[in-house]
């Protein structure tokens, strides 16, 4: 029973900080090597190496790196497109530093599916959010976006390395409330067109 518990936990912090990815790449990875080398996690022997001096020296350059280019305008959207692969990959890495031994076809796959998907998804979210920004305020409140998801990813990153399940359940909750946004809003707007056509029907044959 203790070993089930264990495996589960691991899985939910793998899937919470390959979350953290779709918001910024190298964050997670960096809390994943801190974590690593200071005993708070661990993974197995294969990705032993994310706890190492040269692994955390790396994660924090690339991480100093990453957050000062989002500030950059016009190059924050530029970099989105390089972001989206990268962060499905860094949450595959991710996810699979925390996947028990398998075999080695199916591990890759079960990381792709869980840990990928869900960088790939906040990823998206993140790239449509700062489009919009974009093109409503010129890119002036982009900085506010890129702060935000920042700390987003900062946040998630330690939650899901304190408090795996609340950070699984709190990503399953983003993730359906999305999609019900997304799946009732042409329900709505077939509505309040339906409604547009009666009452232009109504108007000739009351007039």
């Amino acid at each position: 029973m203790n070993e089930i518990y264990e495996v589960m936990l691991s899985l939910f912090v793998g899937v919470g900080l390959a979350a953290a990815c779709g918001f910024r790449v190298f964050v997670p990875l960096l809390v994943t090597s801190l974590a690593v080398k200071t005993g708070h996690l661990g993974v197995i022997d294969s990705f032993a190496w994310l706890g190492s001096d040269a692994a955390l020296a790396t994660f924090a350059v690339a991480t100093a790196c990453e957050l000062f280019a989002y500030y950059i305008p016009w190059l924050d959207n530029a970099l989105d497109v390089i972001a989206s692969p990268c962060a499905v990959v860094a949450g595959t890495v991710v996810m699979a530093s925390f996947v028990p031994e398998m075999d080695p076809w199916l591990k890759w796959s079960l990381s792709a599916i869980a840990g990928g998907a869900a960088a790939g998804a906040v990823q998206s979210v993140t790239t449509v959010l700062r489009g919009a920004s974009t093109a409503v305020t010129g890119g002036v409140a982009n900085p506010l976006v890129s702060t935000g998801e920042a700390l987003a990813s900062t946040g998630l990153s330690a939650t899901a390395v304190l408090l795996p399940g609340l950070a699984t359940l709190g990503l399953l909750g983003l993730v359906g409330f999305v999609g019900w946004k997304v799946a009732t809003r042409p329900v709505r707007r077939m509505g309040l067109a339906g409604g547009q056509a009666v009452g232009l029907l109504q108007g000739p044959i009351e007039a």
